[in-house]
């Protein structure tokens, strides 16, 4: 019996050994190829879902759900955790400085009540809706065109990163003397936080295409249309989907210092009144309200992201 455990773990390594080797003799022409890498993935997908470990003549079989169903014990977990220390930290502090969590969660539900978090909640997301979706079409066309056009990306490039590396709370008070106080001077906030993101990620992508794939295009005697729509636009998408994921999360904190500075009736609004008049329930629920609005929009933009560009060579 330790005979053929002895021989059988032999066998494993050996098969390990040569399955690395062809793996990496094979990796240029993945990363060359998508459809190679998406088919490489797929059968990833499936030996993971699969895998089978030879030990005393018998099979043993672990299954995909088993690894999902670990991930989602330590999630739990982790919530559990967080809720417990915040149920404890907040029984033992003063209602000024801490309160629980059932204490936050029944404020929450007396601000739904009466309305006063749904107003807060169309007010600042329309904002944010119309800033972040301005910010990524011209984002994604800035992008492209400093990749293409030198004489734009040299006249225009020094002024992208100055203010990219400016911090943009400051220009806020300048915004507010220049616009006002009414919608669109929040929508431009917000602009400011998202399109950076989008711009530089789609610009690193069009120029990060490989050169084969445009002297083949031009080989072919591809148009400049053709080599948009069938080289430089599918080859920018990965690219471009991860700077909407960073945007997504730099506009929310653009939401909420739009409203602080500019805006009365929104979330950020309702911090600051929940500040001065001390009120912790108040301003709990509202931090609670943010969190997980943030942690759903990074969501939406991971799952978009993978949909859009499932075909990213990952090298």
């Amino acid at each position: 019996m330790q005979f053929r455990r002895a021989c059988a773990t032999e066998d494993a390594v050996r098969a390990g050994w040569f399955a690395d080797n062809v793996t990496e003799m094979l990796r240029p022409y993945w990363t060359a190829v998508p459809a190679l890498d998406l088919a490489r993935n797929s059968a990833d997908a499936k030996a993971q879902a699969c895998i089978r470990l030879q030990c005393g003549g018998r099979r043993i079989v672990q299954p995909e759900w088993r690894r999902r169903t670990r991930t989602l014990a330590g999630y739990a977990g982790g919530v559990l955790l967080g809720v417990a220390a915040w149920q404890i930290v907040g029984s033992h502090s003063q209602p000024q400085i801490f309160v629980t969590l059932t204490a936050t969660l029944r404020h929450l539900g007396s601000m739904i009540d009466d309305g006063t978090l749904p107003q807060a909640l169309v007010n600042s997301f329309s904002v944010y809706g119309a800033g972040v979706g301005i910010a990524i079409l011209l984002g994604a066309l800035g992008g492209l065109l400093l990749a293409r056009i030198r004489v734009l990306r040299v006249a225009f490039e020094p002024y992208i990163m100055g203010l990219y590396a400016t911090p943009l709370i400051a220009l806020i008070p300048f915004i507010l003397a220049l616009l006002g106080y009414r919608f669109w001077p929040k929508v431009v906030v917000v602009f400011l936080f998202c399109v950076f993101p989008v711009l530089l990620a789609t610009q690193r992508g069009a120029q990060s295409v490989a050169v084969e794939l445009m002297e083949v295009a031009k080989l072919y005697r591809s148009s400049e249309r053709a080599i948009w729509l069938h080289v430089i636009i599918p080859y920018t998408l990965p690219f471009f989907m991860t700077g909407v994921r960073q945007a997504l999360a730099r506009g929310l904190v653009g939401m909420i210092a739009a409203d602080i500075f500019l805006s009365a009736n929104g979330l950020g609004g309702l911090l600051v009144s929940a500040a001065q008049q001390f009120s912790t329930a108040e301003m709990l629920a509202v931090v609670l309200v943010i969190t997980v609005a943030g942690l759903m929009l990074m969501a939406v933009g991971r799952l978009v992201e993978k949909y859009f560009a499932r075909w990213r060579v990952t090298g």
